[in-house]
């Protein structure tokens, strides 16, 4: 471990990212990656992406942000993996289209495409300087993942699906200010609200079977949640306890066209 000094005196790596210092915006070394690891998780290693360690990701010619180290979620896309790999096996269906809506570094898209073969796998990412770190990075792995530098309307909108296949889409928009110590995560006040993503799906989707998972804090907002919820055929909430009570997420599994 290098023993370089942080551009910010006195801050800890991992609060300079949070707390919007310079390295929120730039590639992070190797070095920095280890040491925002150890400040915020006590684990080098703790940015494992692509199903890898930084060392071997960076090896490969990985690269990212600051802002996306931070966003990494230790195991939690294999956690979304597992809850729709068992919810797809009780559907008739075969998997046509995986979407990710908010992309990002294509970390969880990358794991749920390894476990749907022959599954086509599209994200969209608005933001211009992820969208291209994460383009060299799937072509760099020379993963099959389509990213594109769009949101999800407008890059659906050329998208079609076979009648008889499931298009799985996860659903993780920015948070921005939806959560709060006293109420949770208020589904109505993610970037954009969760029940208008939805709802464009179901509508853009009508003739598909259907599969989202959504991202959401450990701590939900019940009215929200449930008004989603009902939008569907049939849904359930699944939290994955892998981290300190507080810093856990989860995944409301929703189906329309089929019932698991």
């Amino acid at each position: 471990m290098q023993g370089q000094d942080t551009p910010e005196q006195g801050l800890t790596y991992d609060r300079q990212l949070l707390l919007g210092g310079a390295k929120r915006n730039a590639v992070l070394e190797l070095w920095e990656v280890h040491r925002y690891g150890i400040d915020s998780h006590s684990d080098a290693d703790y940015v494992s992406i692509y199903g890898m360690r930084p060392a071997s990701w960076h090896a490969k010619g990985v690269r990212l942000l600051g802002r996306t180290a931070v966003e990494c979620t230790r195991r939690v896309s294999r956690c979304d993996r597992q809850g729709c790999c068992r919810c797809r096996r009780k559907a008739p269906y075969t998997v046509g289209l995986l979407v990710d809506l908010f992309a990002g570094s294509g970390n969880t898209l990358f794991w749920l495409l390894r476990h749907f073969a022959g599954a086509q796998g599209i994200g969209f990412e608005l933001d211009s300087q992820v969208f291209r770190l994460t383009q060299q990075n799937l072509a760099a792995l020379e993963s099959p993942i389509n990213i594109l530098n769009t949101d999800y309307r407008s890059g659906l909108s050329g998208v079609s699906v076979a009648a008889d296949q499931l298009l799985i889409a996860f659903i993780a928009p920015p948070w921005g200010d939806a959560l709060s110590k006293a109420h949770g995560l208020d589904l109505r006040f993610t970037k954009p609200p969760i029940a208008e993503i939805v709802d464009f799906l179901l509508h853009s989707f009508a003739h598909n079977p259907l599969l989202c998972a959504i991202q959401v804090h450990e701590t939900v907002a019940p009215a929200p949640l449930v008004e989603v919820e009902s939008r569907f055929d049939w849904s359930r909430l699944r939290v994955y306890s892998l981290n300190p009570l507080g810093e856990n997420h989860g995944i409301p599994l929703g189906t329309k066209g089929w019932t698991p």
